[in-house]
């Protein structure tokens, strides 16, 4: 019975992921519900490209999640993001799934801010889909995002997934699906910040989203997130060590298939400098 229990919930987070094309990366983010459009940090790679352009320092981060407690849904990834003088360059990736079926995304992406308050990014990726037993395919896809500023409280992101509409297969013109995201953080104080997020596939119902983060010392946070088509709640915790090393872990609660634990560490390596 337990076997048959986990097929179904594989099976139907097949049929959910492939729709998709795009998987959330980053602890922070996903105990925040994944609502991080208007979060500037090198997880940003996975989220809003336009959010990297603000960054001061060589950043890089990895992540480990296993969705739904099962060893047939971990996934894997990785942020690299590095000043240089005008912009930031990006570079990431990751994995999910096993031998029975396994997604895999990888990419480079340039970051620049336009003017003080604007930032805008791009990024293009080669992802693949493989099934056991029908083999491998690829294809390459393009991100967009942009970040606004709108006064030392207020920001609002915007990306796109999968601009080209990248074909997986020519039977039944299987595509990755575009993926709209619009989000928007307010700060209520130096401790408190609130975000509110929709997100949309094209051929899926307006996912809202939202989430609070409370800087509770200099060195620790708590969040929690709540999603709605499907409902999904989200909490975790995150610590700043010396040196630059952060770490995050928490979990996310899924209405039908249940927790999803996840973990990341982040490490700030060199600030950058004039040139």
């Amino acid at each position: 019975m337990l076997k048959i229990l986990h097929t179904t919930i594989i099976l139907f987070s097949f049929s959910t992921f492939f729709a998709q094309g795009w998987q959330a990366v980053g602890a922070r983010s996903m105990s925040l519900v994944n609502a991080s459009t208007c979060i500037s940090d090198v997880w940003a790679y996975h989220h809003n490209p336009g959010a990297l352009a603000s960054l001061n320092k060589t950043s890089v981060g990895i992540s480990y999640e296993n969705r739904f407690l099962l060893r047939e849904l971990q996934g894997q990834g990785f942020a690299v993001a590095h000043p240089i003088k005008k912009g930031v360059l990006s570079f990431g990736g990751q994995l999910y799934g096993q031998s029975l079926y396994r997604t895999s995304r990888v990419g480079l992406g340039y970051s620049l801010q336009l003017s003080e308050n604007i930032s805008a990014g791009v990024q293009l990726n080669y992802q693949s889909l493989r099934i056991f037993n029908y083999g491998q395919k690829g294809t390459v896809s393009g991100e967009f995002g942009m970040l606004a500023k709108i006064n030392e409280k207020v920001n609002v992101g915007f990306s796109v997934f999968n601009l080209n509409n990248a074909k997986l297969s020519v039977y039944q013109d299987d595509r990755f699906t575009t993926y709209l995201r619009v989000g928007l953080s307010y700060k209520v104080s130096s401790k408190v910040s609130i975000l509110a997020e929709a997100e949309k596939q094209i051929e899926s119902k307006l996912r809202p989203k939202g989430a609070l983060e409370y800087q509770i010392s200099d060195k620790f946070f708590l969040r929690a997130g709540v999603a709605g088509n499907p409902i999904e709640i989200t909490f975790g915790t995150g610590f700043t060590f010396l040196n630059g090393l952060k770490l995050d872990f928490g979990t996310a609660y899924h209405q039908l298939l249940g927790w999803s634990p996840h973990i990341g560490i982040t490490v700030d390596l060199k600030k950058k400098t004039n040139e």
